[in-house]
């Protein structure tokens, strides 16, 4: 539900609760959570649009000679945190990142995602999103660093005392409803260690600014449980990684334009043509929806993580899935995206790609509804079934072909983008594994 707060509102809100500090929050295009800290001698002119800050000092932002940018916070996010000490409170405002000239910085993840957002609802769409984050506790060494390591064994839906994390994550429940999350479920993943929290559907850029908010939260509150609280892909060989699923609907003057309950899937054209269009520019898509060199070791077969570019009503192995719910519940879940991913990013590029399938009328190939990883790769091939890109170079290959990425990022965070996922790549390279050690340097 919409705030609608105003300055005064704020303004007063912030006395009568005894804040003292307030953190105007922005994200950069790699998914990072950036802030600037201010007094409330400032917060008038904070919402005044009046603060700040160097853009050149984050990566991927600005050169140095364009560096001056501002922050304009959107109102509607105003939040304190209930983690905080309760005199001097901390609280939060969500911004939106502009340059000196009044113009929105194209290089602001959460603009380009308004910009896509503007796109459907000129045609008279809303793009509603509801997604499935999952994420790692592990145990911190004597430094208070982060480890892999865990001693619980707890598995699907498992709960205490095997499961040692429900107690850090009743309360990262706890304080996500005291910041106005509805939480749907929670519960204990597949692997151990692994857990995920689901919150409620909701338009597109509140549910984007809810991840962020989402994993400051869990990491924060698994600190003071003495965990360390990761949304790395794969931590660990040989179990299941996280990923973060994307439900999507578009409704049109309330109503779900996804369902057709004449349809033998309940779907409706609009539907099977967003579907076309996702798996039409899946490969484009891949290094926003996967941004990590380590999100590729999560999509490998034998560990519920989709490989291959098809899509079903009946099964789990595809990329897309359309879960059972049909009439206003209709929706398409995207099960390839991970948590690293920058969530403005992700659901940018894949309203765009829907919304293309929907004005070209992309029909999607049949559905598949065997276990895709049981076919061989004879009968892959009858089916026209392609795999999403192996490793983060082969995305970003994929991506640097695909001018409708280009177009849906902008060319600023485009080349920018790529520039750095390049590095990555070869930073990488560069690298000798202990897998390398132990495989080679005996045997040659």
């Amino acid at each position: 539900m919409k705030k609608n707060y105003t300055k005064q509102d704020i303004i007063r809100i912030v006395e009568e609760e005894d804040v003292e500090f307030i953190r105007l929050q922005f994200t950069d295009i790699f998914g990072n959570l950036k802030n600037v800290a201010i007094t409330v001698s400032q917060l008038e002119k904070a919402l005044n649009n009046e603060c700040m800050f160097d853009g050149s000092s984050i990566e991927g932002f600005a050169r140095i000679e364009e560096s001056d940018m501002y922050l304009y916070p959107d109102l509607d996010t105003f939040e304190i945190f209930p983690w905080r000490p309760q005199q001097g409170k901390v609280a939060r405002l969500i911004c939106d990142v502009y340059r000196p000239n009044g113009a929105p910085f194209e290089g602001d993840p959460r603009y380009i995602l308004k910009r896509a957002v503007k796109e459907a609802a000129d045609l008279g769409y809303v793009f509603e999103v509801g997604p499935e984050c999952e994420f790692f506790l592990f145990n911190t060494d004597e430094n208070a660093l982060p480890t892999t390591i865990t001693h619980e064994q707890a598995g699907y839906f498992d709960l205490g005392p095997v499961d040692f994390g429900e107690n850090a994550r009743r309360d990262i429940v706890l304080t996500l409803e005291d910041m106005g999350f509805v939480v749907e479920a929670s519960h204990h993943e597949v692997a151990p260690a692994q857990h995920e929290i689901d919150f409620r559907y909701d338009d597109a850029l509140t549910t984007a600014d809810h991840i962020m908010t989402f994993k400051l939260a869990v990491k924060t509150i698994a600190k003071r449980h003495g965990l360390h609280a990761t949304f790395m892909p794969k931590p660990k060989s040989g179990v299941n990684g996280s990923g973060m699923h994307i439900n999507m609907s578009l409704s049109k003057e309330g109503k779900n334009i996804f369902a057709d309950a004449d349809d033998k899937f309940g779907l409706s054209k609009e539907a099977y043509y967003f579907i076309g269009g996702i798996m039409e520019h899946m490969k484009g898509m891949a290094a926003i929806t996967n941004p990590l060199v380590n999100s590729y070791k999560r999509l490998v077969p034998g560990f519920e993580a989709p490989v291959y570019i098809a899509w079903s009503a009946t099964n789990r192995s595809p990329l897309i899935r359309i879960p059972a719910t049909h009439g206003k519940g209709t929706r398409i879940e995207l099960r390839c995206p991970d948590p690293a991913a920058n969530p403005y990013l992700a659901f940018a590029v894949c309203l765009r790609a829907g919304l293309d399938g929907i004005s070209k009328q992309i029909m999607p190939p049949p559905s598949v509804d065997c276990n895709i990883f049981e076919m061989s790769s004879g009968q892959k091939s009858a089916y026209g079934i392609e795999e999403i890109p192996g490793t983060l170079m082969e995305a970003v290959y994929h991506m640097e072909k695909d001018d409708f990425v280009r177009e849906v990022l902008g060319e600023h965070t485009y080349c920018k983008y790529i520039s750095a996922k390049k590095e990555e790549w070869h930073r990488y390279r560069s690298q000798v594994t202990d897998w390398e050690i132990k495989e080679y340097l005996n045997q040659f």
